[in-house]
């Protein structure tokens, strides 16, 4: 038989979703759910599932996923996170609520060399947390905090989601990483806002004064892990590397501080830095394949298509169709991980971008900063899981400041929506050739 739009498209979300609401892993569920599909539908066999994965791992830009991830996981292991700190502490440490303000500077810091939010929230969580808990800080406000801060990770260039979403949109990473800058760093001065009320509020205390001395120590520890962001970005904007050797460099650089320079990584340490990025790093990739799978079908069914003249006849123009595409990424986020729901979502409502001429950038990074808020939202909400079970609280009793310090976030994307050149001022001005 030859299936419909509508009952195909029923039988695929329908599936997906009966599959994840009985605990089915997300890359999992996205391909089981393409079989009653190529079962049913003569025009299709069980071997296009395997062509269609095996088509998103033939992409050379995808190599640079696991490589950021083991430059994230070398940085945690190699105690580069700890000289973060020292450096986060002297430069903000001294205003009301310091080690909240910390908090956010050093997953800023941290965000600008691993592009990996889980990374961040583990590495800095766990030395963070009971620091600021014995400080006197609320252990809800504290685990709140920690993990909205560390969705900067995936904002803030290098990006692990910028480069999944410049490989599957063909679209520029370097120009991607320069759009994120700016969201990021309002999104992290909002932060230090909120901290700042917070801290004025409950009486929260500085974490000290800085003097030059310990100012300069601070610096002159962290100046070579602060030296990444400018090797990877400043290569791959200048033409002179690609993402994955980008990548590659931020991993052997990483490699060198830890087992050279600072010595803190061992050779036993490799063996277990090399398996938990090889873990992380399939689950990602597996997951990428099934979603590629679950995406190019519903093309086939030409719901991309359907979208598209759905939005353009209720003429909701540019600012509408911004909105309606950040809910949709909004609310996907709060149940599936980023990266399928780019290659998922973001491929169905490219269409609809382009036809609202909303540029392939602000596009990109309104779904990127979107999908990272369903990083810190139930039920999937990995970073808030982290934090929490750092803490020892239950999700639910630290939801309340969670969503107090999300609202000026999504404030920031509110603006975004309102005011494109956010995005756009970075890469026409120092990329002018491809987007001037």
């Amino acid at each position: 038989m030859i299936l419909s739009t509508g009952l195909a498209t029923a039988i695929l979300v329908g599936g997906f979703l009966l599959l994840v609401l009985i605990r089915v892993p997300v890359a999992f569920a996205l391909g089981i759910a393409i079989i009653p599909i190529v079962t049913l539908d003569i025009r299709l066999t069980p071997f296009i599932i395997l062509d269609r994965m095996f088509q998103s791992y033939n992409s050379f830009i995808l190599l640079a996923v696991p490589f950021f991830l083991l430059a994230a996981n070398l940085m945690n292991s190699g105690k580069i996170t700890d000289k973060l700190i020292d450096l986060a502490r002297v430069l903000t440490g001294w205003m009301p609520g310091g080690l909240g303000h910390v908090n956010v500077a050093v997953s800023m810091l941290f965000a600008g060399i691993s592009g990996s939010s889980t990374a961040d929230a583990a590495g800095c969580g766990k030395i963070l947390i009971p620091a600021m808990v014995r400080e006197g800080y609320d252990a809800r406000f504290a685990i709140a905090v920690t993990a909205c801060s560390s969705v900067m990770g995936v904002i803030i260039p290098p990006s692990i989601l910028m480069v999944v979403w410049g490989g599957v949109m063909q679209v520029s990473v370097g120009g991607l990483f320069l759009a994120g800058a700016i969201p990021g760093l309002m999104i992290g001065f909002a932060l230090m806002a909120t901290v700042y009320v917070y801290a004025k509020v409950y009486d929260y205390p500085i974490a000290g004064k800085p003097t030059l001395g310990g100012t300069w120590t601070a610096f002159k520890g962290a100046v070579l892990a602060l030296l990444t962001p400018i090797l990877v970005i400043g290569g791959i904007v200048g033409g002179i590397v690609t993402p994955t050797e980008s990548a590659i460099i931020a991993a052997a650089y990483a490699l060198v501080l830890g087992v050279f320079v600072y010595r803190t990584v061992t050779i036993r340490d490799l063996g277990h830095i090399f398996y938990d990025t090889g873990r992380f790093a399939s689950i990602s990739l597996f997951a990428i394949g099934t979603a590629s799978a679950f995406g190019w079908m519903l093309s086939f069914y030409n719901v991309p298509r359907l979208i598209v003249t759905f939005l353009t006849s209720l003429e909701f123009g540019s600012f509408g169709t911004a909105v309606i595409i950040a809910a949709l990424f909004l609310f996907f986020g709060l149940f599936i991980d980023a990266i399928p729901t780019i290659i998922i979502l973001g491929t169905v409502l490219l269409p609809a971008a382009t036809a609202a001429e909303i540029h392939p950038l602000v596009f990109a990074i309104i779904g990127i900063v979107s999908l990272a808020f369903g990083l810190v939202t139930p039920p999937y909400g990995l970073c808030l899981l982290i934090s929490a079970a750092i803490g020892g609280l239950n999700v639910v009793k630290v939801l309340p400041d969670v969503i107090i310090i999300l609202i000026p976030m999504l404030l920031i994307l509110l603006l975004i929506i309102l005011f494109p050149e956010i995005a756009l001022i970075l890469p026409r001005t120092l990329m002018p050739n491809s987007f001037g």
